[in-house]
């Protein structure tokens, strides 16, 4: 069964069994077995009133709000549009539609029980509804709400690559981060995979010409949002940070260099995803097509586009990946550069001046790959020579002064973890350094750089530091990731260094807080890294013979 498929029968078990408990509830509601819920104050919004609930904590949740109408039918595709206004009260209780989900063909681990805990706070929260191209809604969480307020807003916008993901996975709850700073915490979902960037241009007209950054454009469309109503949710318009991880982090990279997107933020965190390039128009235009002959609709057939199924959409787009060669595969369906929405490559080959004011906070973990590699057949059978081979494969003529330089920094790593290493550092280290380094060469606002080092003990010490380790340590959400970070006090205090360095930065544009060492701005010369472990230092170039070889 596909992964979207099984996301949908999963989102149906899980709406089947909240409606036997509503229906239990009703008939039992006299026996108040549980609290009512306590609701949050009406919030007037710029579309019309919603109103959320406070959690134990003293958190204002709302869940659900849509801040875009729904992008189906003619307006598949196409850019976002404001939603009609609403009359009566509408409840925030809820998750809205995550987007139409891909599989992409990763995997978390290999022990169906560890597998199954970890999908319990890197999946579809239980009360989110079935996926759905009606899909743009956003949550709040927030200690007050009213605009006498004015607190920082931190926008997160989730992984996932751009193929699958929600702003509603649990280990991104906010009422933590909320809580701790004083902060205002937005997620959203938005348009992916084929939805959000399959780019017409070239085979449907100009109606399409953004269809290959639809799903940022969403993304800039819920930035007005905070823009125009997050003052009544106790947030300040002014004082916005955009972050995120993985393809949220690559979200956030191609944001600042975005035309659009300018003035509606004020800070970027970049997590494990530097987005130094988009895909090329050319590129786009290649899969669009194969993507168009699988589902037997003629370039220039908008009728037919419009009506295909859904599902339909997905399978073809997967089927058509699938084709890629490995060197264009990685980025499939993501942001075109389309020399409108996006009118360059991000990153390359320098920093965006657009966003040259902007203060950016960017870093990677020290063993990413791992989280995707563990349940591979190869994973701790690889003999030496088969570590070089596929580090060859991957490295090009850089392979070997990478495995060199991975050898002194690791000299314990078997040639499994070596060969894990080395795509870390090509996928993952390599472009963090480059988009900082350029970043910094702007010399008009500063760029701080960190290295996730801790090993969670989890499944034995399996993963070591992997992808995604940092999220419920930042949103300071150890207690629902035990089955990743693993037991004792060990996670609690990376999490209260890690998250009281994202609101500090969120707060001031500057990371420093008494949680953490002094952590001067990055610049090629000292490249100054804040490396999070159980003690955490500044260390300067912390991987560089690694960053010499492959930068």
């Amino acid at each position: 069964m596909s992964a979207y498929r099984l996301s949908r029968r999963t989102a149906l078990l899980s709406g089947a069994a909240a409606g036997l408990g509503a229906g239990l509830g009703a008939g039992l509601g006299a026996l108040a077995f549980v609290d009512a819920p306590i609701l949050s104050p009406v919030v007037a919004t710029a579309h019309g009133r919603v109103q959320g609930r406070v959690q134990g904590d003293g958190v204002h949740v709302f869940k659900g709000v849509r801040y875009g109408a729904p992008p189906t039918g003619a307006g598949r595709f196409k850019p976002p549009q404001a939603p009609a206004a609403w009359a009566s009260i509408q409840p925030a209780f809820a998750y809205g539609a995550p987007a139409m989900q891909m599989a992409t063909g990763g995997s978390a681990a290999p022990m169906t029980e560890l597998s199954v805990a970890i999908a319990g706070f890197f999946s579809t929260a239980s009360d989110v509804a079935i996926d759905n191209e009606d899909c743009l809604f956003l949550n709040v969480w927030t200690q007050r709400t009213g605009a006498q307020h004015r607190r920082p807003v931190m926008v997160w916008l989730h992984g996932g690559g751009y193929a699958y993901g929600s702003g509603g996975w649990p280990v991104y709850d906010g009422a933590n981060l909320a809580r701790r700073g004083d902060v205002v915490v937005v997620t959203i979902n938005h348009r992916l995979n084929a939805f959000g960037y399959l780019y017409l241009a070239e085979l449907m007209g100009g109606d399409y010409a953004a269809s290959g950054n639809a799903g940022m454009l969403d993304i800039v469309l819920a930035l007005q949002w905070v823009r125009d109503n997050i003052a009544a949710f106790g947030g300040d318009p002014g004082n916005v940070t955009i972050f995120g991880e993985s393809g949220g982090g690559s979200k956030v990279s191609h944001l600042l260099a975005m035309p659009q997107a300018q003035g509606l933020f004020h800070k970027a965190i970049i997590q494990s995803g530097a987005g130094v390039t988009g895909a090329p128009a050319d590129q786009a235009t290649d899969l669009a097509r194969d993507i168009l002959r699988e589902l037997n609709i003629a370039p220039g057939d908008a009728a037919a586009l419009q009506a295909a199924p859904a599902d339909a959409i997905v399978a073809a787009s997967q089927t058509a990946m699938g084709r890629l060669p490995p060197d264009r595969s990685f980025r499939g369906l993501s942001p075109v550069v389309d020399g409108g929405v996006l009118p360059r490559d991000p990153f390359e080959p320098d920093a965006p001046a657009m966003s040259g004011d902007i203060p950016v906070m960017i870093g990677s973990n020290k063993d990413e790959m791992s989280i995707f590699n563990a349940s591979a057949p190869w994973w701790g059978r690889l003999s030496d020579e088969q570590a070089v081979a596929q580090t060859r494969a991957i490295g090009g003529p850089n392979a070997d002064g990478l495995l060199a330089a991975l050898r002194a920094q690791h000299p314990d790593y078997s040639p499994t973890y070596l060969f894990n290493a080395a795509q870390s550092a090509l996928f993952f280290h390599g472009p963090t350094h480059t988009l900082a380094e350029r970043k910094a060469a702007q010399r008009r606002a500063p760029v701080y750089v960190y290295y996730l080092m801790w090993e969670t003990p989890a499944a034995g010490g399996l993963f070591k530091c992997p992808h995604a380790l940092d999220l419920p340590l930042m949103f300071d959400n150890v207690e629902i990731a035990r089955a990743l970070l693993g037991d004792g006090d060990a996670p609690q205090r990376v999490a209260d260094q890690m998250a009281s360095a994202w609101i500090a930065f969120a707060t001031t544009g500057n990371p420093n807080t008494a949680a953490i060492p002094t952590w001067p701005a990055y610049d090629a010369r000292r490249r100054a890294t804040m490396v999070f472990d159980a003690e955490p230092r500044v260390e300067n170039d912390p991987i560089r013979a690694v960053r010499e070889a492959i930068t």
